[in-house]
């Protein structure tokens, strides 16, 4: 009964995400939404119903939602000792969509420098911090109404003199 309330609940954002679709605009529904692209995601990644519709991670005020809190992806990341041969400092950003199920997909990367300036890191570095990005799978499925849903999720490696010294937020 509690799903069937949370369906009908969250029936007319699907409609109104249909009849935006149908809507021809320049602008994106939503800033930062992902689209899925044959080219660079997994074809077995699904999103649940309604597919179109993913919340942002901080839609329901719990930030990262991970069984064994962020300290634990921290700690992950400590054994990998990863470092840009470059010694470059700034910011490497993978967002990411978590389903119902907890899984991740459509993973994408933003690099920028210490004044937030598009930047290139060295390619096997990034490489290591998507992939490590990408094997984290303890995600906890968020919920709207008591129906899981699909949700958006980042996370911001910051880099000292190469080396990973943050993981935001």
């Amino acid at each position: 009964m509690r799903n069937l309330i949370g369906f009908i609940l969250l029936l007319p954002l699907f409609i109104n995400c249909q009849a935006e679709k149908n809507r021809i605009s320049k602008y994106p529904a939503q800033i930062g939404d992902i689209v899925f692209d044959e080219n660079v995601d997994e074809a077995e990644f699904k999103k649940c119903w309604p597919q179109d519709l993913s919340f942002q991670y901080y839609n329901d005020s719990k930030g990262v939602q991970y069984l064994g809190e962020k300290i634990k992806i921290e700690r992950e990341l400590k054994t990998l000792n990863l470092r840009d041969t470059n010694s470059s400092n700034g910011y490497i950003t993978i967002r990411f969509v978590v389903n119902c199920a907890g899984k991740t997909g459509m993973f994408r990367i933003q690099e920028m420098n210490q004044n937030y300036e598009k930047f290139a890191f060295d390619k096997k570095f990034t490489h290591d911090i998507l992939e490590f990005s990408k094997k984290l799978n303890a995600w906890i499925p968020k919920e709207y109404l008591g129906v899981k849903i699909n949700y958006y999720q980042y996370l911001t490696f910051k880099i000292e003199n190469g080396k990973v010294s943050e993981i935001l937020p």
